[in-house]
């Protein structure tokens, strides 16, 4: 009886054990693939953006991280449609963002 209770118990371990050695694999097939998608948008970055506009677009990074994705993606999209017909620079960026930053509302505080 207590060698079947053993046995019992060694094959649940055993079988816990692989399920996490599949996550784990699992895990880190996900990893390898996110990073393999980096690589692949900054290479395309760099193809498409002058050094000043990556720089502008690392900066952007740092302060709104979810807006410089979008932006990261609309350029990727822009080139593999082949509408971009030269590399962008600072100042066409900078029209770019002109373009897609929302409107600010002005506020303004009249005390009476």
């Amino acid at each position: 009886m207590a060698d079947e209770e053993g046995l019992e118990l060694e094959e649940i371990r055993k079988r816990k054990y692989e399920q996490m050695m599949q996550a784990q694999a699992g895990t880190a097939a996900e990893e390898e693939k996110r990073r393999e998608i980096e690589e692949a948008k900054k290479s395309i970055i760099r193809q498409i953006l002058t050094s000043e506009a990556r720089e502008r677009l690392n900066n952007i990074r740092m302060a709104k991280p979810e807006f410089a994705e979008q932006l990261e993606n609309q350029l990727i999209g822009l080139a593999q449609s082949g509408r971009l017909k030269s590399m962008i620079t600072d100042a066409q960026f900078k029209e770019i963002l002109r373009q897609i930053m929302p409107k600010k509302r002005e506020i303004s505080i009249k005390r009476i």
